[in-house]
């Protein structure tokens, strides 16, 4: 077992701080999804300038970025698992992230979602709005966008009054395939795991599962065997999620045994030495796998070296603010969110508080990927169906 451990404080105002910066608009050369892409020699003072920029100059990402509405669900994410969404923005500031986002939302003939960012938004003037032709590459809502939309409209405690309920729950519907998969667009061949898992959140959301083929899903699920750290968590976020069904009326009914043993020893060999876990076996531990093999693990009970974990989450994060996928990287959105959410899962943990009471957080919900309250927020906001008479 590892000693009591001495690492650095959680520096939780340079983790909000650098999810705000992105939320304004750094230059798209450091704003991106994964900090693997970065300069790895990048000059620091260049670092400083461009981020005391932040609030005057737009980046071009963030305008036109294919994941802007990802990215942005995981810049509010870093302030809410925080509890500082409301004291580091203003009243406009989350009057204009909510209009940003609704404005996003897309209607067609598969029904309606939410579009990345504007430029995938926009209508060919050609268009009669009443009668919605085929969607265009870039003109079709995106089921991850989608879901990225929900949740952060959840952290901004919208009453989703303006959600197109029914048009929602058939765009979810058009996009699984008759293997029971789901793709980012209706009859796009890019269906996996993730997509599956998207569309359970949002169906859980609506409290609608009727567009979908449940038994059908959860069989192409039952068929995937996943070698990585991501893809078992939604696998398994989605046999939690679903509802009961004739063949499998509970979670546990879901998963045999063998399955169910083959999977936490697969889990719990991804955490190394240094507390950190790996997507994959043979490859080196990175932040965002704490998340996504962390919050599997949760769902079996399993045993969690926690210290050696916020050990390993400690030194990935950057002086100025921000966490990395591994120590010596440079920081980004995603990670520093990851991160921060296997924090609020496992570092709570009385051991971890003995050290710091800094690294205790409020609860997260694992399932949803979102604060507690913000998941029972969006649970009881979100418009459910009209109950016939």
């Amino acid at each position: 077992m590892a000693e009591t451990p001495h690492f650095p404080t959680l520096n939780r105002s340079g983790h909000v701080a650098h999810g705000n910066r992105c939320l304004q608009g750094l230059p798209s050369s450091l704003v991106e999804m994964d900090s693997s892409r970065y300069v790895r020699d990048l000059d620091i003072d260049l670092f400083r300038r461009d981020a005391m920029q932040t609030l005057a100059v737009a980046s071009d990402f963030l305008r036109t970025g294919r994941f802007r509405m990802a990215l942005g669900f995981y810049c509010l994410g870093i302030l809410d698992v925080y509890g500082l969404i409301d004291q580091k923005s203003t009243i406009t500031d989350r009057e204009s992230w909510r209009s940003w986002i609704w404005a996003q939302q897309a209607k067609g003939i598969y029904g309606s979602g939410f579009c990345p960012s504007p430029f995938a938004a926009t209508q060919d003037s050609s268009t009669d709005a009443n009668q919605p032709g085929e969607y265009g590459d870039f003109s079709t809502p995106n089921l991850i966008m989608t879901y990225a939309a929900l949740q952060s409209l959840a952290i901004l405690r919208d009453d989703f009054a303006a959600l197109d309920r029914e048009g929602l729950a058939k765009f979810v519907g058009s996009c699984q395939g008759e293997d029971g998969s789901f793709s980012t667009t209706p009859g796009a061949g890019d269906a996996d795991l993730r997509m599956s898992y998207c569309a359970f959140v949002i169906c859980t959301l609506l409290d609608d599962w009727s567009s979908v083929d449940v038994e059908r899903a959860l069989a192409f699920i039952s068929r995937c065997r996943p070698r990585a750290g991501g893809t078992t968590y939604c696998a398994l976020a989605c046999i939690h999620l679903a509802p009961p069904t004739l063949s499998s009326p509970s979670a546990a009914a879901r998963l045999t045994p063998s399955d169910r043993a083959r999977t936490l020893r697969w889990l719990v060999q991804k955490q190394d030495s240094e507390g950190g876990f790996c997507g994959r076996t043979g490859k080196a531990a990175d932040a965002c796998y704490c998340f996504w093999c962390g919050a599997s693990l949760h769902g079996f009970d399993a045993l969690v070296d926690t210290t050696a974990l916020a050990g390993f989450l400690s030194r990935c994060q950057y002086k100025f603010g921000g966490i990395s996928k591994a120590p010596g990287e440079h920081p980004d959105p995603y990670h520093t969110y990851l991160s921060s959410a296997t924090i609020a899962i496992y570092c709570s943990h009385p051991e971890v508080r003995a050290t710091d009471p800094a690294w205790k957080l409020q609860p997260l919900d694992p399932l949803l990927n979102a604060r507690q309250d913000t998941a029972q927020w969006a649970r009881e906001h979100t418009p459910k169906p009209q109950s016939s008479s």
